[in-house]
């Protein structure tokens, strides 16, 4: 198995493992941080501190290579607009994370772990990914 199969293996591994352990698999957890006038629950915000924290130092580092660890050149986005299809995006992506509690990685996780919501959800964004595919065309 050549040396960027394994670090990509390993590197969904740890992020599984971080999403299970901090709760954020759990939807009640992620909308319990979208209910600010009711049960707030802010975990969340503390695991969005670290994520930030944890990449905004790692990125400095990593980003005064000369290319990849393991090869091939960085994917940096050129593209900073902030424009009407990214708004759109951003906020259909909200509405649809309020209404579910999974966002694409943890309904990933859960439905790996075998919780039923996430099994409901991914064949949803699955079908929303295509079409929006389609859309784009």
């Amino acid at each position: 198995m050549n040396r960027a199969l394994v670090a990509a293996i390993a590197s969904g591994a740890l992020l599984g493992a971080g999403l299970a352990v901090s709760s954020m698999t759990d939807r009640t957890v992620v909308l319990g941080f979208l209910d600010v006038l009711g049960a707030w629950n802010p975990t969340l915000a503390f695991v969005m501190a670290g994520a930030v924290a944890v990449t905004a130092v790692g990125f400095r580092f990593v980003l005064k290579r000369p290319s990849p660890a393991l090869g091939g050149q960085f994917h940096v986005p050129k593209n900073d607009a902030v424009d009407r299809r990214l708004l759109a995006g951003a906020a259909i992506f909200g509405v649809g994370w309020g209404l579910a509690g999974f966002c694409p990685g943890p309904a990933l996780v859960g439905a790996a772990a075998g919780l039923v919501d996430a099994w409901i959800f991914v064949p949803a964004m699955i079908a929303g990914s295509y079409l929006a595919g389609r859309l784009a065309r």
